[in-house]
């Protein structure tokens, strides 16, 4: 790839925002936003000129024609995830979705297909396994530091009052799909890349239905298991420790972005860089890692990461429908 990768982005939110604030951090010969859509035009424009983004779109359509656009990021309400991918990819975009990138396996595997298909980047945007302390973490994993990893355990919480699309279930509201992912990705590749065997779960739900409270196990082949806890209503620890028959690595908080690890050899403090602008969520100066490897896998010219394949997506995806099963039967 010759120049910068010019970024669309797509929906004009907070999510959106940091991603772009960490973009326009990095140098501009090497990533370039280019255009933003919004369904409320005055949304994107409004965000448009903030980041000094020369293209604001009413339609995402009309970003997916943009001929200067090589890569749309979509930071739309999850429901709206495998739509609006498809589109992009219909209009011959690479993609970077954010996680989840489906809300069910049937349309994670029809939107990987799709990409494959094509010819396309299609990524989710799990940006906690492109974080120097997650990475750090594989390391020593893969150098046998702690042995053979037997269990994992990983929450992850906070109030989310102030986020209405959390806890209305008209904007698929769930604790699970909000913040599952990070449970379940930690587990499957820890102790992967087989799926669990079996998945249990139970929670606390609102008037409505949504659930905003969830703890279970999953159990791996050969007796290994994980734990696992999520709040959208309070605080939780929001670390993760996983533990071998030699020793026990522990992901500073919070799990899903760590800024540093302990290990059976020490600690290690990998924090992330500062920004220019503030952000909506901390920590969220992070994101710049999964943009850097949206980049590395098109100057390659991959189709998936690597780091992030389609077959995780895919398999994390049929996790969060276990746990969402469980859920419902416990109604």
């Amino acid at each position: 790839m010759a120049g910068p990768t010019r970024w669309g982005i797509v929906g004009a939110g907070r999510i959106s925002h940091d991603f772009v604030v960490c973009l326009r951090n990095m140098s501009p010969d090497t990533h370039k936003v280019v255009a933003v859509a919004g369904k409320n035009y005055n949304n994107a424009k409004r965000f448009s000129d903030l980041h000094a983004i020369g293209k604001s779109y009413s339609t995402y359509e009309e970003l997916a024609s943009d001929p200067n656009v090589d890569v749309a990021y979509v930071g739309v309400l999850h429901p709206d995830h495998y739509a609006t991918a498809r589109m992009l990819l219909e209009g011959g975009k690479h993609v970077l979705c954010e996680k989840p990138l489906t809300s069910c396996r049937k349309d994670a595997e029809a939107l990987c297909g799709m990409a494959r298909e094509k010819g396309l980047f299609l990524m989710e945007a799990l940006w906690t396994r492109f974080v120097p302390a997650y990475r750090r973490m594989l390391e020593e994993l893969e150098q046998g530091a702690i042995g053979d990893p037997r269990y994992v355990h990983v929450t992850v919480g906070y109030p989310m009052h102030g986020l209405q699309r959390v806890f209305c279930k008209d904007l698929g509201g769930s604790v699970v799909l909000t913040m599952g992912t990070y449970c379940a990705h930690l587990a499957l590749q820890v102790l992967g890349p087989e799926p669990p065997v079996r998945i249990t779960a139970s929670g606390d739900f609102t008037s409505e239905g949504v659930d905003t409270v969830v703890a279970g196990t999953m159990e791996f082949s050969g007796g290994r298991l994980a734990t696992f806890a999520m709040s959208s209503v309070f605080h939780m620890p929001s670390k993760a420790e996983i533990v071998g028959t030699k020793g026990i690595i522990t992901l500073d908080p919070p799990s899903a972005s760590p800024p540093g690890l302990e290990t059976p050899s020490g600690r290690v403090d990998l924090p992330f860089p500062p920004v220019f602008m503030p952000l909506n969520y901390e920590f969220s100066s992070g994101l710049r890692y999964e943009a850097e490897e949206v980049r590395s896998c098109l100057i390659r010219g991959l189709k998936e990461s690597p780091l992030m394949p389609h077959k995780d997506s895919v398999l994390i995806a049929s996790m969060l429908d276990e746990i969402l099963l469980q859920l419902r039967r416990g109604l």
